[in-house]
């Protein structure tokens, strides 16, 4: 952050015969503007912005009955997994505009997965289709995150233990992995051309049954850890 801090060869005032302050000169203005410009769009923030702006497009495809409707949801849906992935690795050279965005992008793009697949079920060998095969993981998943964006934004006004609570851990990790995985396998699947979707599907389903397990399992650890905070 030492750029932040770095002060200009030329002040931020001029002053006349007088002393009196002057507002700085256009070129200063624009070298400022530019600056703070590219501090704000780094390359984690971009690939935010971008999954944000994908969501729609997943949502447009999905509804589109061709085979290259149900590869571009299934791509798309990847490349938001891959560039969250990117983002972690990146996180150090983000923003602080950017770490708010991020999980808002990957919470956008998991719960419009859920829904497009909760809107079209898939027949799963064995069970047939049924209707509430997505509905019950998606309510977990989704009302897990949030009830965690609640619960993070009030221990963000309190102190630093209870921040400290609920931290990211290994459970959220690999709750995020299997979401990410069953996902891409169910919204894959839907292309009948796919040779082993008998297979694929009810491997998809149990995966998002394992994650949403995790999900609600991860949220009691939070509550669990908050209230030994709160108690103390």
């Amino acid at each position: 952050m030492g750029s932040e801090n770095k002060i200009d060869d030329v002040g931020w005032y001029n002053y006349d015969n007088q002393d009196q302050p002057l507002s700085a000169s256009p070129s200063m203005q624009n070298h400022n503007h530019r600056h703070q410009h590219s501090k704000f769009l780094t390359l984690p923030t971009v690939l935010t912005l971008g999954r944000v702006a994908a969501v729609p497009l997943l949502v447009a495809t999905f509804y589109a009955d061709s085979w290259w409707g149900r590869t571009a949801t299934t791509s798309i849906f990847i490349v938001a997994a891959i560039t969250d992935w990117l983002d972690g690795y990146l996180a150090r050279k983000g923003t602080a505009f950017g770490a708010f965005l991020d999980p808002v992008a990957d919470k956008l793009m998991v719960a419009a997965a859920l829904i497009l697949l909760c809107s079209r079920p898939l027949e799963v060998a064995m069970s047939g289709e049924v209707a509430w095969l997505f509905t019950v993981p998606a309510t977990a998943i989704i009302g897990r995150e949030i009830t965690m964006s609640a619960v993070r934004e009030w221990a963000a006004s309190q102190n630093g233990k209870l921040l400290e609570a609920v931290a990211v851990n290994n459970l959220g990790k690999w709750k995020t992995a299997t979401q990410m995985i069953s996902l891409t396998i169910l919204l894959a699947t839907r292309d009948s051309s796919l040779g082993g979707s008998g297979i694929l599907v009810p491997s998809g389903v149990i995966l998002l049954y394992i994650s949403a397990g995790l999900s609600v399992w991860s949220l009691a650890v939070y509550m669990s850890k908050i209230w030994k905070v709160l108690l103390k």
